[in-house]
């Protein structure tokens, strides 16, 4: 079953307090889709996404956007539970963090309290306890910047003038191999332990975040997804597909039925996002500034 939300959300449009002033010109501005398939093999999904869109103008400059997307580690139980409850923990924390607070400070602490989540739901589960885990990739999209976290090897990407560039790191048994250079690129994309992960959110009581941030510029893509799209289809193909298609919809199903095509084993969920326009800003001391 395919699951498939879109939207195009200028912030002009966003509602407005009686009241308050709106600068649509230098407001952050983007639309996006996003989409997940339980694939040709597995008879359930254990992949999850969620999203926070800013209620108007000011929430927007104090709170700003967030997508996330998880995937419920296969081989343990409970996989969608955990994928889920990482998620909406987010979703959450994001809705209720204070105003301004920096993301590159949100993220990793949302994320760690997601893991001690899911690590408590699993150990409550069952006598003895439960093994649940899950990936996890955050991105908060605020003025004109884009903070990203993650954990396991969910991935998101920057796609600027047709070429995709990874912006987070897997956390993969082959991939660290890769990193010292005991194998080569060709090497670790079919070793048989690129889907051993070395971190997940659940498997321990603390959990090591990745964080890192991009300036985003208007016709910018970043592109959220689990193995199960980037596993089958090469980081090319995904610029090609959301630089080709203005509709993000049907840039997203094309996505999915690439990954379904050349592989399907696997859960199948993206989220893309395209900047259509930016505020831009400066950084003192950790706090934002208006650029004129």
């Amino acid at each position: 079953m395919i699951e498939n939300t879109a939207a195009t959300i200028p912030m002009h449009q966003v509602s407005v307090t009686p009241g308050e002033r709106v600068a649509p010109a230098s407001m952050l501005d983007l639309d996006f889709s996003e989409q997940t398939d339980v694939g040709k093999a597995r008879d359930r999904n254990e992949d999850a996404h969620g999203h926070v869109a800013p209620a108007n103008p000011a929430q927007a400059r104090s709170h700003g956007w967030l997508f996330v997307l998880a995937d419920g580690v296969g081989g343990h139980e409970r996989g969608e539970v955990a994928s889920r409850l990482a998620v909406d923990c987010l979703l959450k924390g994001f809705r209720e963090s204070r105003a301004g607070e920096p993301h590159t400070t949100l993220l990793p602490r949302l994320a760690e309290q997601a893991n001690l989540r899911v690590y408590e739901a699993g150990r409550a589960a069952a006598p003895g306890g439960a093994r649940m885990a899950t990936t996890l990739v955050a991105c908060a999209l605020r003025h004109d910047r884009a903070v990203i976290a993650h954990v396991g090897d969910s991935r998101c990407y920057l796609v600027r003038r047709g070429r995709a560039t990874q912006l987070t790191r897997d956390h993969t048994v082959a991939n660290e191999h890769l990193r010292m250079g005991l194998i080569s690129a060709g090497e670790s994309s079919q070793s048989s332990n690129r889907h051993l992960l070395l971190r997940s959110l659940g498997n321990d009581l603390f959990v090591s975040v990745d964080v890192n941030q991009t300036q985003v510029v208007p016709g910018d893509v970043l592109l959220l997804c689990c193995d199960g799209l980037h596993g089958a289809v090469e980081a090319p193909d995904m610029a090609r597909i959301v630089t080709q298609n203005r509709d993000l919809r049907e840039a997203a199903q094309q996505l999915v039925a690439l990954a379904n095509e050349r592989d399907g084993s696997d859960n199948i969920s993206v989220q893309v996002v395209r900047i259509k326009g930016v505020e831009r800003v400066g950084m003192y001391r950790g706090r934002p500034y208006k650029l004129r």
